[in-house]
């Protein structure tokens, strides 16, 4: 029998109500969590990293981990609060999640992660029955998959949609073929984005909430299972509809209120896939220093230095970027839209890169597929592009953030108020995410706001020299950019055709990376103390450091000791079993 994971004498209470309760009953349950999945190096356990890619390589869940998740009632953390389950804030979710996704990108999303993308608009814009059913079938650990409307520059996720057609008599006959939509084999609801109208535009797709069950068996023909090149674990089949009938109820929100209901809700889902993919990023990092230090008696070899504290610095500043994009949601939901769609395309862009990186390190470990310690990299390098839907899914991002650039250059950047300093604070008090308030094109830019800010309060410490009088320096570069970008994005034509040049595409890149220096000073500004390490200027410094070359910034030369200080953390966490993240948590092993 597996253990729930809520305490023992709380199986039956009511969820935690305050902010601060709700974090730390998060915190507990990634804690259990933890514990309950054991050493994912052990090549004895079950839910660990070889078994997990022996799964991958059959073409097939692992059940026995599933078995465990399910029976810890892991899916009721996709269930607001109000409605049963555990939901309160995205950033929560993400530290619940996190232990599962550092085993295996591809667990996390078979598993359930997908169900919350699917139920996202039901949650938003669902009636009050579809709303019950919807938390009855997670609750109860069925699974809802989504079933997506066709993009540009479309992937065999998002290739193919299915049409909708109103009948005289009422109701709706459901068309098409969707050959690979995650779970469709074993979902109990089905959330289709159908178009319903024939002409190109904001309203021509709207949201039906299917119950398999109760569809006609000629209406709906399930499709076999296809192989993809990530996320091997049979995780994708397809769906045919021929003239399904559809009954009225089963419209979530309005008719052709889809592209907006997608806008809104798929900044969650922009948020949380980074700041789970993070923990996927630190095993590969954490195998990397065990390939490194094992058989040494002194210290890491001088040549692993920087592509280590490199990756390590990465890798907090992704954690940083996702952190405060997932916080946001909460404390400023109107104009959280921009921030998602920029972390959601920086974060795996640097993680993958972060990969190759520790693929250096690896060397022929890194070929050894499905092994318990070192069988991370290879999956995740095959996982994560389709956990981002590859292109599509970048171009989907810019689609979010270019149309808005002449905007925020006219109307934002230098003028806007800077965010709450909750935002950047870990145990801050923050409301719960509700997604019925989800914005979209809010208009501000409060992480560049914050931007100028960090810059200008440390200013005065340019002349005093040191790791301090560098960041200054930095952050007055990162500045600066933004006003280089302020005026080439203010000179922007207006008409949509001219958005599609792909010089203005690469203004959002810099834009995006701007946004993850940003959060990189306000998570360091917002450090207590409590950590000594993430107090200390050296990380910010690294990571800043390397977010400049990106841009292309001449940057200061750093001090030996800013590399070695983080060296040092990485090499200490990893030996007292630490994740590499921001939270440092302990792990099983």
């Amino acid at each position: 029998m597996t253990t729930s994971l809520l305490e023992p004498d709380a199986a039956h209470a009511p969820p935690a109500t305050t902010a601060a309760s709700h974090e730390a009953a998060a915190l507990r349950r990634a804690a259990r969590l933890e514990a309950l999945l054991g050493d994912p190096h052990d090549p004895a356990n079950p839910h660990g990293i070889a078994a997990l890619c022996a799964a991958d390589s059959r073409g097939e869940p692992p059940a026995a981990t599933e078995e465990l998740l399910t029976g810890t009632g892991l899916a009721t953390e996709f269930v607001p609060a109000e409605f049963g389950g555990r939901l309160t804030r995205a950033d929560l979710l993400a530290k619940v999640l996190r232990p599962v996704f550092r085993r295996d990108l591809a667990l996390g999303f078979g598993f359930g992660i997908t169900s919350l993308f699917a139920t996202a608009a039901v949650w938003a814009a669902g009636s009050a029955q579809q709303r019950e059913r919807t938390a009855q079938l997670l609750l109860g650990g069925g699974r809802a998959s989504i079933v997506h409307h066709e993009l540009a520059h479309a992937n065999a996720i998002l290739r193919d949609e299915l049409v909708a057609t109103p009948q005289p008599g009422g109701g709706l006959t459901l068309d098409g073929r969707k050959d690979v939509i995650m779970n469709a084999s074993r979902a109990g609801a089905y959330v289709v984005y159908a178009r319903t109208a024939p002409e190109r535009g904001p309203r021509s797709h709207s949201v039906l909430l299917l119950d398999p069950g109760e569809l006609p068996a000629g209406g709906v023909r399930r499709l076999p299972r296809i192989a993809t090149p990530g996320m091997r674990g049979g995780l994708f089949s397809g769906l045919e509809f021929t003239h399904c009938p559809v009954p009225d109820d089963a419209l979530v929100g309005r008719p052709g209120e889809g592209v907006a209901l997608a806008l809104r809700t798929f900044q969650v889902n922009r948020c949380l896939i980074p700041g789970v993919a993070v923990a996927a990023a630190d095993t590969v990092l954490r195998s990397a220093v065990h390939a490194a230090s094992t058989g040494r008696t002194g210290p890491v070899a001088r040549r692993w230095h920087k592509p280590l504290a490199g990756v390590f610095a990465d890798i907090l500043a992704c954690d940083s970027m996702a952190t405060v994009a997932l916080r946001a949601l909460s404390l400023l939901p109107q104009c959280a839209d921009i921030l998602a769609a920029a972390v959601k395309y920086v974060v795996p862009d640097l993680l993958r890169e972060s990969l190759e990186e520790l693929a250096t390190v690896l060397g022929a470990h890194g070929y050894e597929h499905g092994s318990p310690q070192y069988g991370s990299l290879d999956k995740l390098m095959r996982d994560l592009p389709v956990a981002g839907l590859g292109h599509a899914g970048t171009a989907a991002c810019h689609a979010v953030i270019v149309p808005q650039l002449r905007s925020l250059a006219e109307h934002s950047w230098f003028r806007a108020e800077e965010p709450p300093h909750e935002l950047f604070r870990s145990g801050a008090a923050l409301p719960v995410l509700d997604y019925r308030l989800l914005g979209v094109a809010g208009g501000e830019d409060f992480l560049s706001a914050s931007l100028i800010g960090s810059a200008r309060r440390l200013a005065g410490t340019r002349g005093v020299g040191g790791e301090m009088a560098l960041l200054g320096e930095l952050a007055e570069g990162f500045v600066n950019e933004l006003r280089a970008l302020r005026a080439r994005c203010a000179a922007l034509p207006t008409d949509r055709a001219s958005l599609a040049d792909p010089a203005v595409v690469v203004l959002s890149d810099r834009y995006a990376v701007l946004q993850a220096a940003a959060a990189v000073l306000g998570v360091w500004e917002g450090q207590d103390g409590s950590d000594p390490f993430l107090a200390e200027p050296a990380w910010a410094l690294l990571a800043l450091s390397r977010l400049a070359a990106r841009l292309g910034m001449a940057a200061p030369e750093l001090p030996a000791s800013c590399l070695q200080q983080v060296l040092d953390e990485l090499v200490r966490r990893y030996r007292s079993g630490l994740s590499c993240d921001l939270d440092g948590n302990g792990l099983s092993q």
